[in-house]
């Protein structure tokens, strides 16, 4: 037995139990819901024998997705139980984020003395965020008002819940919220972008000392960085159990019949992210970043499945600024560029509320304008900015941009009964965007590896990337 003929009766026995549900579900034909359910299990007994001879970290995620799903389909009430390895998961991944990103943003800053580049890479990023982000913008609106998804929807009973807490904040709460007024109290809380002010400003002024005064501390901060990626491997084993445990409490939790009230709705976001991902990051990375695509998408897709299934870009982060860097974009872009996308580049979220706004309004049977839309969806792209670490913290900027317009928030109620499900989807393109705009800084600066990205392998132990860095 090796990899291929286990992935081969994998692909078989999806096959026949996909034949089997469509038989039962569309004809006349009725199959018993026990055998239906066995031979589910007999897939997923067959995913994990795939995934013990492939041994690839990214394969295992997957299987532990697809178990997940059957456990909450299954045993919906016992799920809720393993909501405790997901969070044991998100709070591990937590306290890598704060040392990581400060150590490998001041040995960057730092080892390079090149202060005119950190202002360099500072506009290149903004521009480029800026940029993508309208284009997200625009493509949310062209499909909502294309599909018309809340016209005429009726909120089911069973979708009314109490919506969160919603402050008004101001443009000027956000910029100052850039700037860290504790380091630690900016550690606490997960708050990314004041970590990266404060790791930037150390590293600058790490820089501007004498080379025996930097040396002891820029030695701590390199053995730091290398520390914390070795740190972030050994929590990666248990990513698995994290991702599952999410996916099986999601599924346990909504079912499958809330999709059938809102279908419309949850096609309409997937839709326009698979378009944005064809019309834009697509020829980004062919023509901007000109990275080879294959390998592109072999160094996104462990982080991107950890992001869908755990909806929080903080789960990802680690394994994004790892990957990246082993995939050829030197580490003080990977450090600097990634870490700011998190605040000013969220393409998902950016998308997804332009959509849901105007759905809001649909629902409500207000017509707006193509102008009210645009300046609607310009207000959520400033007020969204620093809510990919939190999941569904989109949702309460949607409920304060709703309150500022005069929309009203029962419709919201409709999408807050899906959100979980949305967020997997908007969640998942910001990571994939974050890692896309570290390649457009680096290719920028010329400085983007090509030997590293043609040679980048996901299960490549960390003895041959070393000797890759050694022979560059």
């Amino acid at each position: 037995m090796n990899v291929k003929k286990t992935g081969l009766y994998a692909i078989i026995v999806f096959t026949i139990i996909a034949i089997m549900h469509v038989i039962n579900g569309y004809t006349s034909v009725n199959i018993d819901g026990s055998i239906l359910q066995i031979s589910r299990w007999v897939f997923v007994a067959s995913l994990l024998v795939f995934a013990w001879y492939k041994k690839s970290l990214t394969t295992w995620i997957i299987t532990a997705m697809v178990v997940g799903v059957e456990i909450g389909l299954d045993f919906p009430a016992f799920s809720q139980n393993l909501q405790f390895l997901s969070k044991i998961f998100l709070r591990l991944i937590k306290t890598i984020v704060a040392p990581l990103l400060f150590a490998t943003l001041v040995v960057g800053i730092a080892s390079h003395s090149n202060l005119k580049q950190v202002g360099r890479m500072g506009w290149k990023s903004l521009l480029y965020f800026e940029i993508v982000t309208t284009l997200a913008l625009a493509i949310g609106l062209i499909f909502i008002n294309i599909t018309q998804a809340g016209v005429g929807i009726k909120i089911p009973q069973a979708l009314l819940h109490e919506l969160p807490e919603a402050q008004q904040v101001g443009w000027q709460d956000h910029i100052i919220d850039i700037f860290p007024e504790n380091i630690v109290k900016a550690v606490y809380h997960g708050n990314v972008l004041p970590i990266v002010v404060f790791s930037v400003i150390f590293g600058i002024a790490l820089a501007m000392l004498s080379e025996h005064k930097k040396r002891p501390l820029l030695n701590f901060t390199e053995s730091l960085a290398e520390t914390m990626f070795k740190f972030t491997n050994i929590i990666m084993y248990f990513a698995p159990f994290g991702v599952g445990a999410a996916i099986a409490v999601t599924v346990g939790h909504l079912g499958i019949d809330i999709l059938k009230n809102l279908f419309m709705l949850l096609m309409t976001l997937y839709l326009a992210l698979i378009a944005f991902i064809l019309l834009v990051i697509i020829p980004t990375i062919l023509f901007i970043a000109k990275v080879p695509l294959k390998q592109f998408i072999k160094a996104v897709k462990e982080p991107v499945s950890i992001a869908f299934a755990t909806t929080s870009s903080d789960s990802a982060l680690p394994k994004t600024l790892e990957n990246m860097e082993r995939f050829g974009v030197p580490r003080h872009i990977v450090s600097f560029v990634i870490p700011t996308g998190y605040t000013f580049n969220l393409d998902g979220t950016t998308l997804y509320l332009s959509l849901a706004s105007v759905f809001v309004a649909q629902a409500a049977g207000i017509d707006m304008s193509i102008g009210e839309q645009i300046m609607l969806g310009f207000t959520l792209m400033l007020t969204s900015k620093g809510v990919a670490a939190v999941p569904r913290a989109s949702l309460v900027i949607l409920i304060a941009t709703a309150s500022q317009f005069n929309l009203p928030i029962w419709p919201i109620m409709a999408i807050y009964g899906i959100d979980e499900l949305m967020d997997m989807a908007r969640t998942s393109v910001n990571v994939m965007g974050n890692a896309l705009a570290s390649c457009v800084i680096a290719r920028w600066e010329n400085e983007f590896d090509d030997e590293k990205a043609l040679a980048f392998n996901p299960d490549m132990p960390d003895e041959a990337y070393e000797k890759i860095e050694i022979h560059h």
